[in-house]
């Protein structure tokens, strides 16, 4: 086993024995070997000559190359034999395609047994790219598509979908085969940010479906009802469940990034969504035995359970975990609920954890609603700094960092805030200023695409360039789709990023020179020195 996709990847170098995200070698392997085949079927795809008798419609395929990347994401999917399932659907989709003259040996790579699968020095992990800056590339590359693809599926799933989007999808995952110079893999880095904002844009757009978001105050108590706690970060699962729970007695609760839903009109309709339960992802395991009811688990997120709550685990789409109940979706888009609602039925009400109500809803149409009165407020002094903190939550001590750089900024600093970095500091009360909230949070990770917006226009309406507004990036990364969006912030021109707990372990010597020299990219330190290194005066 070699992974380090994540931020908690041992000792910053790379999980070896066993995945600290709690996947084991095997697992990690199968999923190596999933990732390689797909890399495969793109070869394959992209280099047929003319004349070759090729699948005529490759619908079906996009949508399982999709998924399976999507489901070797940190924490999606720990279940073996799914990945056992995808490995012989993928080389199926592969070797219906014909073979290309000279095409490397690799390309055709078949598992005769588990042990082949298992066995790493076979070369299908990414340590068999034995150049650094070839694999550091790569990796960054590798990591950009799973976030792509988790992006892609929400979006895809919601009626919304992009060709080129795909395209490039297998134009990367192809590279794996195919010789590039430094430059070259470079360039391709950068051009998953271009198309990554594209995903965003695209994902923005689909979830529209529910209505603009509102800035709304959400509830974090519980009813009386038994409960289904909701996780994961795909609105249509919501919903379904919502429509399907209806008069039943089982009351609805968002956990972690679904906290967004309630800012929607569509689910403000449900009055059985009683609220949010809980805080971020990295919390699950202390918090999720108080709930009491099933735990229904829509994309990433899934941390390993232990027994005072495994019975209740409950897995959707990519998501997959041994032997916890999985609910398929049918060939026309629709899910049965009944089995998670008969559970819920037989179980007691959730605790009150007491964490205190939140406000969320803050997407580039309600903060772009409110521009005249920012402008105002910035252009009279009383907002003299912006600073984004989105990204991901974490387990390591260290992101205490984010709630103590939080409290240090000055009452004239908003944040603008997306994905479950947020829990970090949206309970502090750290007040408004005169109306407008300090904490002016997004929802989910890919809302991320409203801070760019909101940051694009407040730049146009005071007639400068982005780089040149009070506005400072300080980013929290846990796993792939953070390393999407940091490459979309590039490609979007965003520079002197700062990044941590860590800085992805996969980044060579000369790759992270490249990314100093060309963006400004730089770890975060201590509060009082990353302050002055952000601009931000008391």
């Amino acid at each position: 086993m070699f992974c380090q996709q994540c931020e908690e990847t041992a000792r910053n170098l790379g999980c070896t024995a066993g995945g600290v995200c709690g996947k084991s070698n095997d697992t990690a392997c199968y999923q190596d070997a999933v990732n390689f085949v797909l890399s495969g079927i793109a070869y394959r795809r992209i280099h047929q000559p003319k004349g070759a008798k090729i699948p005529a419609n490759t619908s079906a395929q996009d949508t399982f190359v999709v998924e399976a990347l999507f489901a070797t994401l940190t924490n999606v999917n720990f279940d073996e034999s799914r990945f056992d399932a995808y490995l012989k659907k993928a080389i199926a989709y592969r070797d219906a395609y014909p073979q290309i003259p000279g095409e490397p040996k690799a390309c055709s790579w078949v598992p005769k047994s588990r042990e082949d699968i298992i066995i790493l020095d076979g070369g299908i992990g990414l340590l068999s790219i034995e150049d650094p800056n070839e694999r550091s590339l790569f990796s960054l590359l590798l990591f950009a598509l799973k976030g792509m693809c988790a992006y892609y599926s929400h979006a895809e799933v919601l009626g919304k979908t992009d060709p080129a989007i795909v395209n490039f999808i297998y134009k990367g995952l192809a590279s794996r085969f195919e010789k590039h110079s430094f430059g070259e893999r470079a360039a391709l880095v950068m051009e998953s940010g271009k198309v990554g904002a594209q995903v965003l844009a695209l994902l923005d757009s689909a979830n529209k479906r529910y209505g603009v978001t509102e800035i709304t105050n959400v509830n974090c108590g519980v009813g009386k009802n038994p409960g289904i706690l909701v996780t994961g970060h795909d609105l249509k699962d919501l919903y379904m469940l919502l429509r399907q729970t209806e008069g039943k007695g089982v009351d609805v609760y968002t956990h972690g990034e679904m906290l967004i839903a309630h800012a929607h009109p569509c689910f403000k309709k449900f009055p059985h969504l009683i609220g949010n339960y809980g805080t971020s992802w990295a919390n699950q395991k202390a918090e999720f035995p108080s709930f009491n009811g099933p735990i229904l688990f829509t994309t990433n997120c899934l941390v390993p359970p232990p027994d005072t709550y495994k019975g209740r685990i409950y897995t959707t789409g990519s998501v997959g975990f041994p032997n916890a109940v999985h609910i398929p979706e049918k060939p026309d888009g629709s899910k049965d609920f009944s089995s998670i609602i008969a559970c819920a039925k037989k179980c007691d009400p959730p605790k009150d954890l007491e964490c205190g109500d939140l406000v969320t809803g803050a997407g580039h149409d309600a903060v772009l609603a409110l521009a005249p009165k920012v402008l105002d407020l910035v252009k009279r002094g009383k907002i003299k700094h912006f600073v984004v903190m989105a990204g991901c939550d974490g387990r390591h001590k260290e992101r205490a960092y984010y709630t103590e750089f939080a409290k240090a900024l000055p009452k004239d600093v908003i944040i603008l805030t997306a994905g479950c970095a947020k829990y970090r500091y949206n309970r502090l009360g750290l007040g408004d200023i005169e109306g407008i909230p300090r904490v002016l949070d997004a929802g989910q990770c890919n809302d991320s695409y409203s801070l760019v917006v909101i940051a694009q226009e407040l730049a146009k309406a005071l007639g400068v360039e982005v780089g040149e507004l009070p506005l400072s990036f300080n980013i929290a990364w846990y796993e792939q789709k953070a390393i999407l969006v940091f490459l979309v912030l590039l490609a979007l021109g965003i520079k002197n990023i700062m990044i941590g707990p860590n800085l992805p372990a996969c980044l060579s010597p000369d790759v992270l020179n490249m990314l100093v020299k060309e963006f400004g990219v730089q770890p975060n330190t201590t509060v009082p020195e990353d302050m002055k290194k952000l601009g931000i005066t008391r």
